[in-house]
């Protein structure tokens, strides 16, 4: 019986105890709970809101290709112009591509602004902006001067990356196609010195090599 009492006695004094702390408290603890409310909704609202925008954008950029398929170049342009400058890693890149791919803009300014727009604009994992950064540079190797070529391919040249010893090939073929062949096989000879490569790169450096040899 003094058990019983003494657990009775215990429940009230808990109940006090929690009563007290829920009345002191009571002001806290609901803004505690309308911050938690309020923190999910906004997350859950943003989430849906980058989800919709995801779904905009894809039917922005296959309404582009759908334009390219009727014949509607300038339509399928200013449609992918418009979604490169939405900021979206996937459709950005995809958008300036597919203009690239398609000779859409020929404007060879414009379209280093676009690559650069893309790459200041958007986050992207390390080897899909190296490739963004070796696609932009073999546009620009049609038209641009050495310091200019040499300081396109630089972030790729001298980091480890899969996109190294393409970018180390174009340089090689850059320099042959202007006759400068010491400085080509400079290139062709760094990427034989590479480890691990598919036989296809070996391939071509190697006969690159024999090509500016014999030449």
């Amino acid at each position: 019986m003094n058990e019983n009492l003494f657990e009775a006695q215990y429940d009230v004094t808990k109940k006090s105890k929690l009563k007290k702390f829920y009345e002191t408290n009571k002001l806290l603890i609901f803004s505690t709970v309308l911050i938690l409310i309020i923190a999910i909704a906004s997350v859950s609202f943003y989430l849906e809101a980058k989800e919709n925008q995801k779904m905009l954008l894809a039917d922005k950029y296959l309404t582009a290709k759908v334009y390219l398929e009727n014949g509607d170049k300038n339509k399928a342009k200013n449609a992918l112009r418009t979604v490169i400058f939405e900021n979206d890693s996937t459709y950005s890149t995809l958008s300036l591509f597919l203009i690239l791919n398609e000779k859409l803009i020929i404007d060879q300014v414009e379209l280093s602004n676009l690559f650069e727009h893309v790459l200041e604009n958007n986050k992207f994992e390390k080897e899909i902006k190296n490739l963004i950064i070796f696609k932009k540079a073999l546009f620009q190797s049609n038209f641009v001067d050495e310091l200019e070529m040499l300081e396109a391919t630089k972030p790729l040249i001298n980091t480890e990356t899969v996109w190294k010893p393409h970018a180390l090939l174009l340089l090689g073929d850059y320099f042959t196609s202007k006759k400068e062949y010491l400085k080509a096989k400079e290139f062709y000879i760094q990427i034989l010195s590479l480890k691990n490569l598919h036989k296809e790169l070996y391939s071509q450096a190697e006969s690159q090599l024999i090509l500016i040899t014999n030449d």
